[in-house]
């Protein structure tokens, strides 16, 4: 045997005993185009009561800059002290940068509440405007929930500015449950990174020391590993990532999700993690801010519980948290939802914690939240209903839904029509629902082209007509030296 057979024989054999772990770690790298970063600190913050509070303290602090990405910014008494802190801080000289998201952000704040931020001196970007060129291009929104100081300090969560995460104590009206963490040390500078990119995707210009920001000053903070997960359209990358973790998964994955209308293809990475032995569990909201995404995820129910997947949904206010914990080692908190929307059209951030004092108390958190949830079982005959033992769920709570919640029911209602035309999955009978009502639609539709068939003419011809003119004027941009931008993005200035 020839010494570079020799060689390759041995490469191969390391390559078989490779430690489980490292492997996962390997795949979890190409996945998410993300390495883990060590010496960290992670702590974890539960609802607004204790995100907020630990946002203004940071901001009250900050010397050098402050950068704030959110998807929902209201002009209430929540977006109004925020606007307050970000606004002294910008008189002080400090660099304050907000970006917030063109359509999560439409109706909620007046053009004079982003006017009086930019009199102060706080630089202020709308990500993803409409544009004549790309009528599309605005499907995809800015996600995230985002916010660095200094460099130094960084948190991530699934929390808005918005009153409705702290509720209405006067009212009855309790706080939305919602899940973030604060995070010390060199991962800071990947989540300052992803600020970076969707900033300058807004037509913003960061200086060059800041494209690339620098390892921050307490980089041994802690340590925890930490991976930060930047989504982005198309790229399907936390989705890999969460089919990945449900078929690595060895002894628990516990779920919670806002919006859960998922695919085939992860409910049955979850089916098979449960039918192996891995203890699945999913927590959902009781009552849902959009009642299209409660019905749909509930016509999902059925497959996964008689895999042995244990369901419960909250019985208080709103549940938004995103967060997964697995094997008691690994946790993921971030802004995805776990349906098509969050993974595959929108730009969305997470942050990977590898760490069992964190993960533990990722479980102890999850397992307090059970508490204040109603199991959903099958019964004798089969039937989706809560246990018999189970508190009454609170009366839904009627909130105005953001385009990537009702983008989420969309998406799950093409999945339920287009498997009930084409048959390529079973249907359950809940479902059967949800395809009358598809059914009774298209009826209806098709009755109105055809006693008033300019009902449909005149619409399609104008779309056509906006479609064509916006390729045209692309077309003619491209031409004039365009071609490096991305819809949806601005020259810098």
């Amino acid at each position: 045997m020839s010494p570079n057979t020799q060689e390759a024989v041995r490469a191969v054999s390391a390559a078989r005993h490779e430690p489980h772990d490292a492997i996962l770690d390997r795949a979890f790298s190409r996945i998410t185009g993300s390495e883990p970063v060590d010496g960290n600190r992670v702590r974890l913050l539960k609802d607004a009561g204790e995100n907020y509070p630990a946002w203004l303290d940071a901001i009250a602090r900050a010397e050098r800059t402050v950068h704030f990405e959110n998807y929902i910014v209201a002009d209430d008494e929540v977006g109004g002290r925020f606007a307050r802190a970000l606004a002294e801080q910008a008189r002080r000289g400090v660099r304050v940068r907000f970006l917030h998201d063109w359509w999560g952000s439409l109706g909620r704040a007046s053009r004079a509440f982003w006017s009086r931020l930019e009199e102060a001196g706080v630089e202020v970007r709308t990500f993803n405007r409409p544009q004549f060129s790309s009528p599309l291009a605005c499907l995809r929104r800015d996600h995230r929930k985002v916010l660095t100081v200094d460099g130094e300090v960084a948190f991530v969560s699934g929390l808005c500015l918005a009153g409705s995460w702290l509720g209405d104590p006067a009212a009855g009206v309790a706080p939305w449950r919602d899940t973030g963490v604060e995070l010390h040390g060199p991962a800071v500078a990947d989540v300052d990174l992803a600020f970076a990119e969707t900033w300058e995707r807004s037509g913003g210009r960061l200086p060059p020391e800041e494209r690339r920001p620098a390892v921050p000053t307490s980089a041994a903070a802690g340590p925890v590993r930490v991976r930060v997960v930047r989504g982005r359209p198309g790229q399907l990358s936390t989705y890999r990532l969460d089919q990945l973790i449900a078929a690595a998964a060895r002894r628990s994955l516990w779920l919670t999700d806002a919006y859960f209308v998922a695919t085939t293809a992860y409910v049955q990475a979850l089916t098979e993690a449960a039918r192996d032995g891995v203890d699945v569990r999913l927590l959902v909201p009781g009552s849902n801010d959009v009642p299209a995404v409660q019905t749909l995820a509930r016509s999902g129910y059925r497959p996964l519980l008689e895999a042995g997947i244990r369901i419960f949904e909250w019985n208080g206010s709103m549940l938004h948290a995103k967060s997964a914990v697995c094997d008691g080692r690994w946790a993921r908190i971030g802004s995805t939802n776990l349906n098509l929307a969050s993974w595959l059209t929108n730009w969305e951030l997470d942050v990977t914690v590898e760490d069992a004092r964190f993960a533990q108390e990722m479980e102890d958190t999850y397992l307090e939240d059970l508490e204040g949830a109603t199991e959903i079982v099958l019964d004798a005959r089969q039937r989706v209903h809560p246990s018999a033992e189970a508190p009454a769920p609170l009366a839904r709570q009627r909130h105005p839904g953001s385009g990537a919640r009702i983008a989420a029911g969309a998406v799950g209602l093409g999945s339920t029509a287009g498997a009930a035309i084409t048959g390529s999955r079973p249907l359950s009978a809940t479902e059967g629902r949800v395809v009358a009502k598809i059914g009774l639609t298209f009826l209806a539709v098709g009755l109105l082209v055809g006693l008033f068939p300019r009902a449909l003419v005149f619409p399609l011809a104008g779309v056509l007509l906006w479609l064509g003119c916006g390729l045209l004027l692309r077309a003619w941009r491209l031409r004039r030296g365009g071609a490096g931008l991305d819809p949806g993005q601005h020259r810098p200035h």
